[in-house]
């Protein structure tokens, strides 16, 4: 069996790659670690910690959480604990951030089509009916039946956290479905946190928190100070749920469905690369400023207030609710109770269970009816690790149990159950994962190609049921790239309409920075019939791919440059260069060019003459040509 090897790359990828291996500070160390390493393994620290100091002295523990804050003025004024301060306003910050990521998939991310969403979409709802499900069919009798909505969420952080550590080798597809079934299934969780478990309910109030709506909606016609107005807007809607009886959570993910979001505007990022050019030929405060603002106010809000609150989150509010929640008595007398509690094991099945056989198999009866878009790397065996994973529902289920259970003993077994089931998720994820690779060893990873060419999708230039086929894997700044393209173009010549020329995007961003500006350009212009004379433009001038030369490039091949500019910040266009990262990643795509020749790698020099040989070479490999 041939070894994979990288023709040839960039120079800058491997001083990239040695530079990288020479970052060995403990700084550096923990920045390559990540956000959602670093914050699953603080919410695991918290957790521990919290059971620690649960089990040596319960007094101080539930003394502190228990301690009362009042803030107010005259007869105006908030009672609450630490506990609940905890519960109920820092989790409305989480619960804001998810709000956002909800809004975000939904408006530009994967959520947009239905053909993509199909998949998660199905796979959250079976994940949510299954485990509440069985947990009822256990605890039935009991008299916590009512707390099924223990059981019905997935813990976003300990998945994501968790999928870092143990995942497979090529996660990029799992990562795609799990987020996207994870904002349905929070949307799930939310909602039925809003009408099942909200007790003593006052409709009043809800009117000052749906004129605070209304308000924030408007907020973002402002021209300016827009950030104290949301906050003050933000403060009197969460006050008013509070006072509702409405967990006032709800106000955050209410709140962050109405915070605009959309895709950067070429014109408005050029506008402030001006602005910033002028600032640097003349510095001053007025510039500065200028530069300053119109930068920011070419991101969206949402995606501003995302990258701002997600440290936050992730360090600090999901740690203090877990040291604030998983405080659990473990001594061998309630470990036996809880082992014979039907609450603990509808909890731990529910979660364990129920998770997996809902995810899995709703997505495996999609995949046999050939419903919905999968992708290659999302393969049954890595679904079905990713479906493990689902049972990790530590916040939102301790979240809950704080809700649905009122009898301490009663939380207290309900918290070994959903810590108990969270270990038992993680460790059977991680023994699926570990199988899978064993079955799809890395030595031939990507020596096929993973998804075979499709006319009505791929960009096709030539017969498209020629019998010989190249499917490059590129980047239009990528010089490699330009010269392998010119030799696919004199092969061509050759071969005639024998030969089919299929081109995939593989942006290495990293390495140049315009490389995925100019990959969503060229499927701006494929919406108009324009793919390959766009892409031969942008390839003949690689020096000049910013927002205006874009646009320049979209003006002198006569285009309609009003829908241009629409179509390159719509969901479809990103959906579609993401789609063949994805792919590329499947197949350990570190470097471009990358080709495949009637379905196979190509390995070796890239001339027209070896590519001739490598065409017209007999197929015995076993697998049909394309």
């Amino acid at each position: 069996m041939t070894n994979l090897t990288v023709t040839q790359t960039s120079l800058d990828a491997e001083q990239g790659a040695a530079r990288a291996r020479r970052r060995s500070s403990i700084a550096a160390r923990i920045d390559s670690m990540g956000q959602n390493r670093i914050g699953a393994l603080l919410l695991l620290v918290a957790t521990l910690a919290a059971i620690v100091w649960a089990n040596v002295s319960l007094a101080s523990y539930e003394t502190l959480w228990e301690t009362h804050l009042m803030v107010g003025v005259g007869d105006l004024h908030l009672d609450s604990t630490l506990h609940a301060l905890v519960n109920d306003a820092l989790m409305a910050i989480f619960f804001f951030t998810v709000g956002l990521e909800v809004r975000r998939e939904f408006t530009i991310g994967e959520l947009t089509s239905w053909s993509r969403a199909l998949v998660p979409v199905v796979a959250a709802i079976a994940g949510l009916v299954v485990p509440a499900l069985l947990f009822v069919l256990i605890t039935r009798g009991s008299g916590n039946e009512h707390a099924w909505g223990v059981v019905i969420s997935t813990d976003t952080a300990f998945l994501v956290g968790a999928l870092a550590l143990i995942g497979p080798r090529v996660p990029g597809r799992l990562r795609v479905f799990l987020l996207a079934l994870a904002v349905v299934d929070d949307i799930a969780a939310l909602s039925i946190i809003a009408l099942v478990y909200t007790e003593n309910f006052t409709p009043l109030p809800l009117l000052i928190a749906a004129a605070g709506l209304v308000g924030v909606y408007f907020t973002r016609y402002l021209r300016g100070g827009r950030g104290p107005v949301y906050a003050s807007l933000a403060i009197v809607v969460w006050l008013a749920f509070l006072a509702s009886g409405v967990h006032p959570t709800l106000a955050g993910v209410m709140i962050a469905l109405l915070v605009p979001v959309y895709r950067p505007n070429r014109t408005d990022v050029e506008h402030a690369l001006e602005l910033a050019r002028t600032f640097r030929q003349s510095p001053n405060t007025a510039y500065a400023r200028a530069a300053a603002n119109s930068l920011r106010e070419s991101i969206s809000i949402n995606e501003r207030l995302q990258s701002a609150y997600a440290p936050y989150v992730a360090y600090v509010i999901l740690p203090v609710f877990a040291l604030a929640n998983a405080g659990v008595m473990l001594s061998p007398e309630i470990l036996a109770d809880a082992a014979g509690s039907t609450l603990t094991r509808g909890i731990v099945v529910g979660l364990v269970v129920g998770k997996l056989l809902g995810v899995f198999d709703s997505s495996a009866l999609l995949r046999r009816l050939g419903l919905g878009e999968f992708g290659a790397g999302l393969t049954l065996d890595r679904t079905l690790g990713g479906a493990a994973l689902c049972g990790m529902g530590f916040t939102i289920s301790l979240f809950i149990v704080n809700l649905a259970i009122h009898d301490e003993r009663a939380q207290n077994e309900a918290r070994v159950g959903v810590l108990a089931a969270s270990v038992i998720a993680f460790v059977l994820a991680t023994i699926i994962f570990r199988i899978s690779d064993a079955l799809h060893p890395g030595d031939d990873s990507g020596q096929t190609l993973a998804r075979p060419v499709d006319p009505a999708r791929d960009h096709v230039l030539g017969d498209p049921d020629a019998p010989y086929t190249i499917v490059e894997y590129g980047d239009f700044q990528c010089g490699f790239c330009l010269k392998a393209s010119g030799s696919i173009l004199e092969v061509r010549e050759e071969l005639g309409d024998r030969l089919r020329y299929v081109w995939r995007h593989a942006p290495l961003a990293q390495i140049h920075p315009n490389a995925l500006a100019g990959a969503e350009a060229s499927e701006a212009a494929a919406a108009q019939g324009r793919f390959f004379d766009f892409a031969r433009a942008i390839f003949d001038d690689q020096d000049n791919q910013r927002p205006s030369d874009i646009i320049r490039i979209a003006g002198d091949l006569g285009m309609d440059v009003e829908q241009f500019e629409k179509d390159l910040i719509s969901a479809e266009v990103t959906g579609r260069v993401a789609d063949d990262i994805l792919d590329a990643e499947a197949m350990n795509i570190t470097a471009v060019p990358t080709l495949f020749i009637n379905g196979r790698r190509h390995v070796g020099p890239y001339d027209t003459q070896s590519l001739l040989r490598a065409l017209t070479a007999p197929n015995d490999t076993g697998i049909p040509r394309c």
